[in-house]
């Protein structure tokens, strides 16, 4: 956050409470709501929801910095359905408008929002690409409150004139780290000019740097700040972990790993990739399914439905699906492909230990690879615990690999290697050295946790800094 704000902004404490002592009903929402929560059994705030909600209920515009899977859908989303309560809409005008990155997400939210707005008589519709945009139109033409919508298509139902954002109150960004990274700056932007400049607007996004940062100093130009960190005081519940095997062996080591822990969500570099690892998984015995791109919208929500029912136990994505899938009790994240950047990294890993749960994230390499793999989780800012798969703990449980393992050796460690690999698959590559033993030396104990603020975490650890300003 570092030359992000001006020095003269000073950081107001917040008097925010143990989130375990405070309840919605604290929060000054209506009995019907509350009970609406309690059916779904939400009853206890968690922070970044106790902080932002009656901020936001206020008519404030709020900018909140929050981890995955802090809470954010509620935190943005009881204070967009109160505030169009009681109120209707024109046709093609809806008075609330949600932007986020991705299919999924966008189902995700309706799904958890529709309960509450049911209660507030209130009407829903998710917009994005995919589906019949002939649908969605005759969904517009008959009036909605709340647009969910992917920038790409609503800009489309904008172009034709059947959606317009004249009415709009509220405007919400959920993840708007993700919608720049993925080149939406520009058509967020033109959206958010669209919408009337007196309306309120609330930002939620894992960082506030770059393009983040530029729409902030457009558009909320006057706004509360709440950042919710783990790094405040809290470890987090993450660990992190590197499994060295040969090229030819990756397959039989992410069987071996997905088979001792179910429950979990796999990552490759391609489409193709993920397709052929989900069948290969599949015909071992283990159910997978598979998410990206090349799908069909039909084909990506049976496959997160079968996974989120448990009907698949994994779940094998890209990483463009990588913020779309937010799944509770996901126990283990694999990169099977590492990705390219950190910021992927620390994206996939964020589906685990969510809501206070504890999780594990485990990289698949060869020892050809392994010096990549050190750099990007030091950029990550996370610590590792190595493997050698060969005398890696069977069954490769996530309890059995946090007691097992050596630290993570220098990137530029120049002793020989014990094994783990011959070169990437395919051949090729330089060949990365390893501390002397190996990863065989699993001599030192204990799981290594991240320690990068905002990435996984607990819930109840993030301590939230308030601030007021306009420019």
């Amino acid at each position: 956050m570092i030359g992000l704000f001006p020095k003269s902004v000073s950081f107001l404490p917040n008097a925010i409470s143990d989130a375990s002592s405070r309840t919605f009903s604290d929060l000054a929402l209506p009995a019907t709501l509350v009970k609406a929560l309690e059916r779904q059994g939400i009853t206890i705030p968690t922070p970044v929801q106790e902080a932002v909600i009656p901020d936001a209920l206020s008519g404030k515009n709020v900018l909140g910095r929050a981890r995955t899977g802090s809470g954010k859908t509620l935190a943005f989303g009881v204070p967009v359905l109160m505030a169009l309560a009681g109120g209707t809409s024109r046709p093609k005008a809806p008075r609330g408008l949600i932007i986020l990155p991705t299919r999924e997400l966008a189902t995700q939210v309706r799904e958890a929002l529709d309960p509450i707005a049911d209660v507030l008589g209130l009407r829903l519709a998710t917009v994005y690409g995919g589906t019949s945009i002939d649908r969605q139109i005759k969904r517009l033409r008959s009036g909605v409150d709340i647009v969910i919508a992917t920038p790409g298509r609503l800009t489309d139902l904008i172009d034709r004139r059947t959606c317009t954002l004249d009415d709009v109150m509220v405007t919400v960004l959920d993840e708007a780290d993700h919608l720049c990274d993925l080149g939406f700056y520009k058509p967020i932007d033109k959206l958010l000019s669209m919408t009337p400049a007196n309306g309120q607007r609330l930002l939620l996004s894992a960082t506030l740097d770059g393009d983040v940062n530029r729409l902030v100093k457009k558009h909320l130009p006057q706004h509360v700040l709440h950042e919710l960190d783990a790094a405040d005081g809290q470890e987090s519940t993450m660990e992190h972990h590197v499994l060295v095997t040969a090229g030819t062996d990756k397959v039989a080591t992410a069987k071996a790993l997905l088979s001792a822990n179910p429950r979990s969500i796999v990552f490759t570099r391609t489409r193709r990739g993920a397709s052929n690892l989900a069948r290969q998984l599949t015909k071992n015995g283990i159910e997978a399914v598979d998410l990206h791109g090349d799908l069909s919208q039909r084909v990506r929500e049976r496959n997160l439905k079968s996974f989120s029912s448990g009907q698949a136990s994994v779940v094998v994505a890209t990483d463009v699906a990588a913020r779309g899938i937010h799944v509770d009790h996901v126990g283990l994240v694999v990169h099977y492909d590492a990705p390219a950047e950190h910021k992927s990294y620390l994206h996939r890993s964020g589906r685990t230990a969510r809501a206070g749960e504890s999780g594990a994230v485990v990289t698949i390499t060869t020892t050809a690879d392994v010096g990549d793999v050190i750099r990007l989780q030091q950029k990550a800012g996370v610590e590792a615990r190595h493997h050698d798969v060969r005398t890696a703990p069977q069954p490769m449980t996530v309890e059995a690999l946090s007691k097992s393992g050596t630290p993570a050796p220098a990137a530029g460690a120049s002793n020989k290697s014990s094994g783990g690999g011959k070169g990437r698959p395919g051949g090729g590559g330089r060949r990365q050295s390893v501390p002397q033993g190996g990863y065989a030396a699993a001599r030192n104990r204990g799981g290594a946790r991240s320690r990068q603020g905002g990435q996984g975490g607990s819930n109840n650890g993030g301590q939230s800094r308030q601030r007021s300003y306009s420019r």
